[in-house]
């Protein structure tokens, strides 16, 4: 329920608050909830617009640094530009109370954390034959892993520490790198060579394989920091659902089903992301599950039941049932979802009743 000025003002004047208490009360409530989470304001919209160019610099657009400068500059450069984030956000978030800059502002000091380790890998010859840091959000390459390693314990850190949700951002983007990049290296091992010509479309599936499993790993981490989060009204896992979500619905799209039983298997996991998204009250999950049935509807509509009268009329039904179930469901969902998650998990009724709320 969102709660406005004018509906306390209207509370007013019908008599259900006496007179003076809407402003009191309005007063009380700004008190008690700061505005400190992200919401869709100017200044907000400044905040992650401002932390999004700063990022993007560091972050794609150092090549010309480490022509410039050299690799071991670039480190000093990162290191410093890192400290200097680190305490820009520290004060924002001590001496301002400001958690959303502050917030952006530690996950820049996290994003460094790469470019300094690639300055130290590329001064030690590491890099010699070939590959810039601008590659790093672009090509797969086992060779990142001690990057992608380091950002994580630097990212664990900081959010010991510090506990801001927009710094869980970094730790997903890298886990999502690293699923692509584990495997990469898992397949280099098992060539035993050093030979990048053509192994890469050899390894394909392998990539997809452990793209799924880290997805699965990270959506279960979500849930978990969920959990363990579900009183406090910062999010914590969204970031980590939103790149999980990437990981295993992106691995598993990309599989070839190979037969009817396989690609209504792929619809009813797509289903079953929609109904977990339900449940959690996420909408990253409808968004991807619908993407996948979406997809395996056309390929009905044009491949198997091309021009087909019948089905199209079929598929119109089976929308419109949808519609009334969730009429349905709008009347009696919210009774029956209480009491089978009370039975299931009390932690997670109590989740999505804080969510919901």
């Amino acid at each position: 329920m969102k709660l406005s000025r004018q509906d306390l003002t209207h509370a007013e004047t019908q008599g259900v608050l006496q007179a003076g208490q809407a402003d009191a009360l309005w007063q009380f409530l700004t008190q008690a909830n700061p505005d400190d989470h992200a919401q869709f304001r100017f200044a907000h919209v400044l905040y992650y617009l401002g932390g999004a160019i700063a990022i993007a610099a560091m972050s794609l657009f150092m090549t010309v640094g480490y022509a410039t400068w050299g690799p071991v500059s670039l480190t000093v450069f990162a290191l410093a530009y890192g400290f200097l984030a680190w305490r820009l956000g520290v004060w924002f978030l001590e001496s301002k109370q400001l958690r959303i800059p502050a917030g952006i502002l530690l996950t820049l000091s996290i994003v460094l954390v790469p470019l300094a380790v690639y300055g130290v890998e590329a001064a030690m010859g590491h890099w010699d034959d070939g590959g810039q840091y601008s590659d790093f959000h672009v090509w797969i390459d086992w060779r990142w892993l001690i990057m992608e390693l380091a950002t994580l314990v630097a990212a664990a850190v900081m959010l010991w520490r510090y506990r801001l949700p927009f710094m869980t951002m970094p730790v997903a983007v890298t886990l999502w790198y690293m699923s692509m990049d584990v495997a990469a290296w898992i397949a280099m091992g098992l060539a035993n060579s050093d030979d990048y010509s053509g192994y890469y479309a050899s390894v394909w599936d392998l990539r997809k394989f452990v793209s799924l499993g880290f997805g699965l790993l990270m959506l279960a981490l979500a849930l978990v920091i969920d959990l363990r989060t579900r009183m406090l009204k910062q999010d914590y896992a969204f970031w980590l659902y939103l790149f999980g979500l990437l990981a295993f619905w992106g691995a598993l799209s990309a599989m070839d089903s190979g037969s009817q039983f396989g690609k209504l298997i792929y619809c009813g996991i797509n289903l079953g992301l929609i109904f977990v998204g339900a449940v959690l009250s996420r909408r990253a999950f409808a968004v991807f599950g619908g993407l996948g049935v979406a997809g395996y509807l056309g390929y009905l509509a044009y491949d198997v039941f091309e021009d087909s009268l019948l089905f199209a009329f079929t598929l119109s039904l089976i929308g419109l049932a949808i519609v009334f179930a969730g009429v349905w469901w709008n009347k009696h969902g919210a009774a029956l979802g209480s009491r089978w998650r009370r039975r299931i998990s009390p932690q997670l009724a109590e989740l999505i009743e804080a969510r919901q709320a």
